[in-house]
């Protein structure tokens, strides 16, 4: 992990790390390996989204999500497998399903029952520090993972990214800077996630997402992340040629997600 990692992230991954060793003691990676290679084949994620993209609206990575540390609990009626039925009917392109166990009430149940409801591809929404998670990760059924630029070394983020490839899983590799995007550059990726919050004030800017478009090279997808609130933010990133987002806290807090993604997209486009 490095060392200007932000305080809460530093917080969350030296618990991961934790977490890693008492799952290790648990199950062998050889297992986690042989679940893998039986698992439902993945749904291509980064497929989903292009696709999106070529049909010229907008690619919404819809996020299944209870809680979170900074809000607390979001929406305490929590059933993953109606809310990811809600998004696919409310029109996702995919889903983000939060993983992580005690910061953010996740559970990699939930996951598997949110795929297994929908047809959409999954991403695994922890944070990866260890190749142990990425095998975990395709036995449990993801589709992608996620790579945060900010917990990881040049060296963990290639090898992870390596990793990754090899399970056949689709990367969203996550920045919030230009010196993040710049390190992240150096992989051969194809879908770049721009997360609008600053991890050490947990404020969100949506500019963020503007001021570092100009540095992404063509024919690498880019995601907005967090701060989306409204159709006009949707549209304002629209303008600006971003059309693939990820969203969870405003739709977790309707009463039903999938109508609120529809009602976003259709205000942002009409």
């Amino acid at each position: 992990m490095r060392n200007d990692t932000p305080t809460v992230l530093k917080r969350i991954c030296d618990r991961k790390l934790e977490e890693i060793a008492e799952r290790k003691a648990m199950t062998d990676i050889a297992v986690l390996k042989d679940r893998a290679s039986v698992a439902d084949a993945p749904r291509g994620f980064i497929k989903a989204l292009q696709a999106r993209c070529e049909q010229g609206v907008p690619g919404v990575i819809a996020e299944v999500k209870k809680a979170s540390p900074s809000k607390g609990v979001i929406r305490a009626d929590f059933d993953p497998a109606t809310i990811a039925k809600s998004y696919e009917q409310g029109g996702a392109a995919c889903l983000s399903v939060l993983t992580d166990i005690d910061f953010f009430q996740g559970a990699d149940a939930y996951l598997q029952v949110a795929r297994a409801a929908t047809n959409l591809p999954a991403i695994r929404k922890d944070f990866t520090l260890d190749p142990y998670q990425v095998w975990e990760s395709r036995a449990l059924g993801a589709d992608a993972i996620l790579l945060i630029v900010a917990c990881l070394e040049d060296e963990q983020l290639a090898q992870l990214y390596e990793v990754a490839t090899a399970a056949k899983l689709d990367v969203l590799v996550e920045v919030h800077d230009q010196t993040e995007l710049e390190r992240a550059l150096k992989l051969d990726i194809d879908l770049i996630g721009i997360n609008n919050r600053d991890l050490h004030t947990f404020d969100t800017r949506l500019d963020t997402t503007l001021q570092l478009l100009s540095h992404v090279p063509a024919g690498v997808t880019v995601v907005t992340e967090s701060g989306l609130h409204t159709p006009d933010d949707m549209r304002m990133m629209l303008d600006n040629n971003v059309s693939t987002f990820l969203i969870g806290e405003s739709f977790m807090r309707e009463p039903s997600p999938g109508d609120a993604l529809a009602s976003m997209v259709a205000g942002a486009i009409a």
